[in-house]
């Protein structure tokens, strides 16, 4: 799967750096099938994910399950290639926030 890898999360829409970094490096981790997790700020998850096709490529779905700042918090979201080393999309929490992002391959 070519979005296998870690990747780490540069910027999002609704939150500066220092949270995004405040407990360890922000990132996105996804293995040969689509699943992995993630952890920015005090947010942390796993995700299932599927490729879906789309015009000039095809782009990583997923949905989450994990924790906001200790509590349960869930969503979806998407995952595309900028570029062959960055990804570009979006995180929404179920009835909540929704944020762009931006990530580079470590």
């Amino acid at each position: 799967m070519k979005f296998e890898g870690i990747w780490h999360i540069t910027s999002m829409e609704n939150w500066d750096e220092d949270y995004l970094n405040m407990e360890s490096q922000a990132y996105i981790k996804i293995d040969q099938w689509g699943s992995g997790d993630f952890q920015f700020g005090l947010v942390s998850g796993q995700i299932d994910g599927d490729i879906a096709k789309e015009e000039g490529g095809g782009k990583l779905e997923f949905t989450w399950d994990g924790y906001d700042e200790n509590d349960p918090a869930s969503g979806n979201g998407w995952l595309k290639f900028k570029d062959k080393n960055t990804l570009v999309g979006r995180i929404n929490f179920y009835q909540g926030d929704s944020s762009l992002l931006s990530a580079k391959r470590a």
